[in-house]
């Protein structure tokens, strides 16, 4: 079982690459969110390996959250591989967290291939999934656990909280605390 890649790359699209490891070239199917982090020629990539009776794929993610994502959404009856890496593209961990913890189904109906009984489905299966995701964070993400605690300690409920910071894109804390007051504000 593959599971991490490190090599340089021949050939870059956003939703796949081929990745030349020691003369072999591997083609991994990757997220959106891993094609933008991707900067050089040199890349090292968490894999999940799919072996199936007809072919083997291997996806690539860029941080350990995305792959424990992707994985969460495989164990999932009527999600496949080509749908966990559709959610994979459209939310980062902590955005789909915020929304699992809110029970947004109409957010998991933005994806691709991910109908209302599927949404529903996610919802139900991936009841304290959240957790996991968050607790599988990078480190550069503290800043999101920590306007999660800032928020917190002015007395939001943590369900209003993943809502509000699930929709913003700001990457510093004091943006992110600011962000989700404007949001708070609205519910």
């Amino acid at each position: 079982m593959i599971i991490g890649l490190e090599g340089i790359i021949d050939y870059k699209e956003p939703t796949s690459l081929h990745l030349n490891v020691n003369s072999v070239i591997y083609e991994v199917f990757i997220s959106l969110h891993t094609y933008s982090t991707i900067g050089s020629d040199k890349v090292r990539l968490h894999i999940h390996h799919v072996i199936r009776e007809d072919a083997q794929q291997l996806y690539g993610f860029s941080q350990k959250s995305e792959k424990v994502l992707f994985e969460g959404m495989l164990k999932i009856n009527g999600i496949g591989p080509k749908a966990a890496l559709a959610i994979c593209s459209t939310f980062t961990p902590e955005q789909f967290a915020g929304i699992i913890s809110s029970k947004d189904v109409n957010a998991l109906k933005k994806v691709p291939g991910i109908g209302p009984k599927s949404a529903a489905r996610i919802m139900v299966e991936l009841a304290g999934f959240d957790a996991i995701l968050l607790n599988s964070a990078p480190l550069a993400n503290s800043s999101t656990t920590e306007a999660m605690m800032a928020l917190e300690s002015l007395g939001f409920k943590k369900e209003q909280i993943a809502k509000a910071l699930s929709g913003s894109l700001a990457t510093d804390t004091p943006t992110l605390v600011k962000d989700a007051l404007k949001q708070l504000q609205k519910l």
